[in-house]
């Protein structure tokens, strides 16, 4: 599903909403960046550049993407990493908010990640034991993709803005 998954990145009409609900994602591409934040070193972000300008390039034309990042507090080192670089793509135009496991758990939101978009068009991501990206599988059950409609709006619903939570977690200047 590669390219077939690459491709509704570019073309989905209105939004693109990612639900993450892992602590940690294991991707070689993030791999030095996350080294590098860790040992309190500056970094570029190489990896994430060609994302950045899609975000851009998709929010003049109208588009939205929207994420909300389960999270276990206290925070691991992995999504410290990803409340930082949550700056550059919410400054590129992707809304990325975060909700702590207790309440998403309260919420009876799923344990899967997923893309979810236009509300029609579901991809369900799958990973292995050491959370490294296996692919998505496109579902189209309408069933499963109303629910999964239901959870993007109680994510959304109780997650909170990424500056807010940097606040709320006393993560300084990330």
């Amino acid at each position: 599903m590669g390219d077939e998954f690459g491709q509704l990145f570019h073309s989905f009409q209105y939004t693109a909403f990612r639900l993450e609900t892992r602590d940690t994602y294991d991707a070689d591409y993030e791999n030095e960046s996350l080294r590098r934040f860790l040992a309190d070193e500056d970094d570029e972000l190489p990896w994430m550049q060609d994302w950045l300008k899609m975000i851009r390039d998709a929010t003049t034309e109208g588009k939205r993407f929207t994420r909300v990042r389960v999270v276990s507090v206290p925070l691991t080192d992995y999504s410290r990493f990803g409340v930082w670089c949550a700056q550059f793509t919410n400054g590129a135009g992707e809304d990325i908010r975060y909700l702590p496991r207790g309440k998403a758990e309260a919420a009876e939101l799923p344990s899967h990640d997923y893309w979810l978009f236009d509300s029609r068009k579901l991809v369900r991501m799958r990973f292995d034991d050491n959370d490294a990206f296996l692919g998505g599988e496109v579902i189209e059950d309408p069933t499963e993709i109303v629910k999964h409609n239901y959870w993007h709006d109680a994510a959304w619903h109780h997650a909170v803005r990424r500056d807010d939570f940097a606040t709320e977690q006393h993560l300084g200047q990330l």
